[in-house]
Order: structure tokens, then sequence, then C-alpha cells
């Protein structure tokens, strides 16, 4: 039985949280935001990268065949299909507006 951490948590350990809180918080990414931050997101992605995950419907089957350890990973609470889609066309929505301020 594994009584330690995760891959997936001991890889996202090597991440500089602390500079990516400051970006968070320059660009305000968590301004209007609940209950799925920043970093819960980037976590979600992430993991989806590790995992060869091609649609939302694969990030969320292979979070939920995680279920039990998405806290051990990181994640707070369980991902819907529903809350990815949101944050994903808010911040394509949101990357667009600023490619065009540019």
């Amino acid at each position: 039985m594994n009584s330690g951490k995760t891959i997936f948590s001991q890889t996202m350990d090597f991440l500089p949280t602390y500079e990516f809180r400051q970006c968070v918080e320059r660009y305000h990414g968590n301004y209007k935001i609940k209950s799925f931050s920043c970093w819960d997101q980037f976590l979600c992605l992430a993991f989806a990268q590790l995992t060869y995950c091609e649609s939302l419907r694969d990030i969320q089957a292979c979070l939920r065949g995680a279920q039990m350890k998405l806290y051990h990973m990181g994640i707070q609470r369980k991902v819907s299909r529903n809350t990815l889609a949101q944050i994903c066309s808010s911040a394509s929505e949101t990357s667009s507006n600023t490619s065009q301020a540019l």
C-alpha cells in the first residue's frame, strides 16, 4: 500500500507555485471565481496532458477514475465536465480579448 505522495503530486511539486500565484494575482485570474481556482484548472489540465486526454469527456473520465486520489493529487474537489467546459471557454475568451488589446 502506498503511504506517500502520488507521482503526479511529486511532479507538480517541481513547479514554482509562488510564481504561479503571483501571475494569477497580477492578471486577476481568480476574479469572480467561487470554487474552481486557476491552480485547480492548471492541475486538471496538466493531468489531462500527462494522461494523453483528447477531449473534455476523456479528462472527466480519467479524473473520475482517480476520484479517490484527487485530494492527494492536489485537486480539492471532484470536477464535472460542465465546470471544465465553462472554465476553458472563459479562458479562451479572456485570451482572445487580451490578444486583441495588444
